[in-house]
């Protein structure tokens, strides 16, 4: 048994146990995680919650057994978005959750997102590492002698009365959504009502229309016509578990996910005059902090990933984040972050300026003022090696006014900057760079492409 668990091994990551469900990782992983999991967080019940996937109802029985084997009780909520899953574990004092879900990925990958008390992240260096080694080192897994009980717990009812706290009047607002056929489903009704015209609404862990990663521009493609067709102010698109949410134009363009952090200022910082910090991750755009800072905003830049915004955020007790990948994290969400709960904000933004006559894609144009790559992939073995070469190029040969070396680096110059990165999971290094004119980022981009294939054999 332990040789063919320990061969299951490859799903445990920086954020999150992820991978191809009966590749990466099997049931009886998820009986091990279940089992391990109330001794790691000192925890006697376990809330768990489940996305739609096909794989998710078996996952979902061996990682109880193994809470029950281990003597915790289940409150179990069924199926849920992640951030409702963040939602319970805080607002009803537990110790310990777990998401199943692959969130954005392919139907064919599925995971467990842990949480301790206060929906905190638990990742590979504050708990899951342990787990793995328990797990690989074959400790056994005796049944308690008093088995924990499963508990069925609803809570949809609390979670949406929190959110619709937040609804602003959309009256004026043509919305176009994309569910993706994921989590989203089980509120966007109730939130939205029957105003927006909606796609892929059903939910389906197949993800028959496309997969659940707007990200990936082709997945959004979908939603860019119903913009166009139904001369929508705004596209919305979900992720599959409803933590992500990302947004598109009146004029079918997608916007990039660290832009709407800046856009997110008019309701904390003007609206409501919180000031404070605001935390974006270290590829965010430039023009984020520029466009925050008369309105009050002081940007704090960390690493990418839940697993340390979130963490991030309470420790310097920010006001609201978001990340290029677009997640929103807020305060009054436990420092979580919740793709329904930044949608709602985001209509309310949007619907108070349409009534000025602003509409969204000028209100970009206020806050975007540069020229970016988005993140290119490099395939390369030798990360640390090229990372370094990178680096060591530009400031040796230009005056560096910014430096950081938490993620990666992060090094600006005063018309231009990068951030160059080791991929969590892939053989990749990314790069992403931003710059005042499109010449001067071709330049730029072209140099290092040229560093990386020549030097490290890049693909």
């Amino acid at each position: 048994m332990l040789e063919m668990t320990v061969c299951f091994m490859g799903a445990f990551h920086a954020y999150d146990i992820r991978g191809v469900y009966n590749v990466d990782f099997d049931k009886e992983v998820a009986y091990k995680v279940g089992y391990f999991l109330p001794e790691l967080l000192s925890a006697d019940k376990v809330l768990v919650g489940r996305d739609a996937r096909v794989s998710s109802p078996e996952i979902h029985e061996y990682l109880l057994k193994g809470i029950t084997d281990a003597g915790a009780d289940v409150y179990d909520i069924g199926l849920s978005t992640t951030p409702m899953v963040y939602f319970g574990t805080a607002n009803y004092g537990f110790k310990a959750s777990v998401q199943i879900t692959a969130s954005h990925n392919p139907a064919k990958y599925n995971g467990l997102k842990v949480s301790r008390e206060n929906a905190l992240p638990v990742g590979l260096d504050t708990g899951l590492g342990q787990i793995q080694q328990w797990i690989e080192s074959g400790r056994e897994t005796v049944p308690a002698a008093v088995k924990g009980q499963v508990h069925p717990m609803d809570i949809k009812a609390d979670y949406l009365a929190f959110l619709l706290k937040y609804k602003g009047d959309w009256s004026s607002l043509k919305i176009a959504m994309d569910v993706s056929n994921g989590m989203a489903s089980l509120f966007v009704r109730d939130i939205f009502g029957d105003q927006p015209a909606y796609i892929y609404e059903q939910m389906d862990g197949s993800f028959p229309n496309h997969e659940p990663n707007p990200l990936v521009q082709e997945n959004v493609a979908d939603l860019k016509k119903l913009v166009a067709q139904t001369k929508a102010d705004i596209g919305v698109i979900f992720d599959g578990d409803a933590d992500r949410v990302m947004f598109v134009d009146e004029n079918s363009r997608f916007i990039s996910p660290d832009l709407m952090i800046a856009v997110l200022g008019h309701y904390f910082l003007e609206e409501r005059g919180e000031k404070g910090y605001i935390h974006q991750d270290i590829r965010s755009s430039k023009a984020v902090g520029e466009y925050l800072a008369p309105m009050g905003g002081v940007m704090n830049t960390w690493r990418v990933g839940r697993a340390y915004a979130a963490l991030k955020l309470r420790e310097i007790d920010g006001v609201y984040g978001g990340e290029l990948a677009g997640h929103y994290y807020f305060r009054d969400f436990f420092y979580s972050d919740s793709g329904l709960l930044a949608a709602i904000l985001i209509l309310n933004v949007v619907a108070k300026m349409k009534a000025q006559g602003v509409s969204l894609s000028q209100l970009i144009g206020r806050i975007e003022k540069y020229q970016n790559s988005g993140e290119i992939n490099f395939r390369l073995e030798d990360k640390l090696g090229a990372m370094n070469a990178v680096r060591d190029h530009f400031m040796q040969t230009e005056q560096s006014t910014a430096y950081m070396d938490f993620d990666g680096y992060r090094v600006e110059f005063p018309d231009w900057w990068f951030n160059i990165r080791p991929s969590n999971t892939e053989p990749y290094l990314r790069f992403l760079c931003e710059a005042t004119t499109k010449e001067l980022l071709d330049e730029k981009v072209a140099k290092v492409r040229e560093i990386l294939t020549t030097q490290f054999n890049a693909q």
